[in-house]
């Protein structure tokens, strides 16, 4: 069977920084980075992007440049049935994001709405929880269908679902060449206006101003690298598939810098917009930025509708703006994310394309209904949690100590990189991968099962947010538990006979 390919090298950097760049970009990082030494913290998070971040997307496009497959397939094609498991593995855990992403995208496409005429009032914290997301129930509840949210929620994965199904040249990489500069000239638009407020150069100053004895703390090395781990889209299936689409003659070293430092540009970007808005926001309030600074669901939709609320003059057009690259960077991912299941399901069954993107596309967007009812964000927020601690940053800690030690095909990698790679890996790379990520990720797996093991004897504290065992264990361990299990299943299924040969590249 021959191979999608990407049209163009432009088309496929599109889609990798696409996927690399989503709402974690703009609601994550700028926190991040203020709360971790502000200025100061770009010392540890370049070396982490330098010895992790493109090291390991090195590794992922020239995987799945070299074995010419979905996750699952690759790895399979690389290890056997010992590694097999490890790509669909990633594969549910992009299938479990993929769930609760879309209603995310699905709140800031009905807030662009919102933004015209500030639907959300002057409390603009009870309209999200009490008015549009009608979270009147106890966390393991569901209640009934929101349907304010349900059905920017049936738009959403109607288009995701439409890209994938037009194919790779014809979907994702037209849908990515069209989003992506879209994204950054709207982004840049609200970037350069929020530069123009009163009170921006308070903000960029908190946002900028070095703490240089933060990097003397091992936990802001950790944050960095857990940042850069998480921002880049490695470890979830996703880069892998991408690269399998690449013609034989690629450019793997440079696409991955391209792709790393593109990320990590927007990132700077978002960052500067982010605190120059709330600079504005802490002026007009008469309090320090840091009583206004704030992170994820609370920054996006309780903040920035209070920042939109105080704007001088179009403020209408400035929050649909800015709601509108939230949404255009979150379908960015979520095609990818899907992706990842769509080409896995496909090669494994021997499927067509359109099947695979019905099944498992569909099924992705049926269980997100559970996140549009009432209690929705309840299980949005601890699937989240789980998934994220102990499902990316473990699959890339076992994937890196596989490849590099245990199947020693890291020499094997590296020559094929080389050999179509304008810029030649040295030992730097491997001592990268081989030393550097799997202390780090080792590091921060250890700390994370600690703590959430104390938590367990903390009658203070609780589980996490405090909800109840039942809850945690069904809503969060187990959605973190499944994702490898149902790896496992799958590797015990025979793959179609087009995908059980293959002949390596040469």
């Amino acid at each position: 069977m021959e191979r999608s390919q990407w049209g163009t090298r432009a088309g496929f950097i599109m889609a990798a920084v696409g996927s690399a760049v989503g709402l974690g970009n703009i609601w994550r990082f700028p926190y991040v980075a203020y709360e971790n030494g502000g200025g100061a913290f770009f010392i540890p998070y370049l070396f982490a992007l330098l010895t992790a971040g493109i090291p390991i997307l090195i590794l992922e496009f020239t995987i799945g440049h070299k074995f010419r497959g979905s996750a699952p397939l690759s790895f399979f094609r690389m290890g056997g049935k010992k590694l097999e498991w490890l790509g669909w593995w990633a594969v549910f855990v992009s299938f479990i994001i993929s769930c609760y992403y879309a209603v995310i995208i699905a709140w800031a496409m009905r807030y662009t709405i919102f933004s015209f005429n500030q639907a959300w009032g002057a409390d603009t914290e009870t309209f999200l929880f009490n008015d549009f997301l009608n979270l009147t129930v106890q966390p393991g509840q569901t209640g009934g269908i929101v349907w304010g949210v349900f059905i920017p929620l049936a738009i959403v994965w109607i288009i995701t679902l439409g890209i994938l199904l037009a194919g790779v040249k014809k979907g994702i990489e037209l849908a990515n060449r069209i989003f992506i500069p879209t994204l950054v000239v709207i982004f840049l638009i609200v970037v350069i206006r929020a530069l123009t407020l009163d009170g921006a150069a308070m903000g960029l100053d908190a946002f900028f101003k070095p703490n240089f004895d933060a990097i003397m703390d091992p936990s802001v090395w950790v944050a960095a690298y857990g940042h850069i781990f998480f921002s880049l889209s490695v470890a979830f299936a996703i880069m892998i598939t991408y690269a399998s689409y690449l013609p034989k003659k690629s450019d793997i070293t440079n696409n991955a810098f391209i792709t790393g430092f593109a990320n990590s540009a927007f990132e700077l970007l978002a960052g500067i917009g982010v605190f120059a808005a709330l600079g504005f926001m802490a002026s007009q309030q008469g309090v320090a930025v840091a009583d206004v600074a704030t992170a994820g669901v609370g920054l996006a939709f309780v903040v920035f509708p209070q920042i939109i609320n105080e704007f001088p003059g179009l403020n209408g057009l400035f929050g649909a703006l800015f709601f509108l690259s939230l949404t255009l960077a979150g379908l960015t991912s979520l095609i990818s994310i899907t992706e990842t299941y769509v080409a896995g399901i496909s090669e494994k069954f021997g499927i067509t394309r359109n099947k695979a993107v019905a099944f498992g596309g569909g099924l992705a967007a049926l269980i997100s209904i559970l996140f549009a009812t009432q209690g929705g964000l309840f299980f949005l927020d601890l699937a989240d949690y789980y998934i994220n601690q102990f499902g990316v940053a473990a699959i890339g800690l076992v994937e890196v100590v596989l490849v590099v030690w245990v199947f020693r095909k890291a020499n094997l990698l590296q020559n094929h990189a080389n050999g179509i790679s304008d810029i030649h890996l040295g030992g730097w790379w491997k001592i990268c991968l081989g030393v550097i990520t799997p202390i780090v990720l080792g590091y921060m797996m250890f700390g994370l099962l600690r703590l959430n093991i104390l938590k367990q004897f903390d009658t203070e504290t609780g589980n996490y947010e405090g909800y109840s065992n039942m809850f945690t264990l069904f809503g969060g361990v187990s959605v973190a538990l499944a994702a490898i299990v149902l790896g496992i299943l799958f590797t015990l299924g025979k793959w179609h006979k087009d995908h059980a040969q293959f002949e390596e590249n040469k």
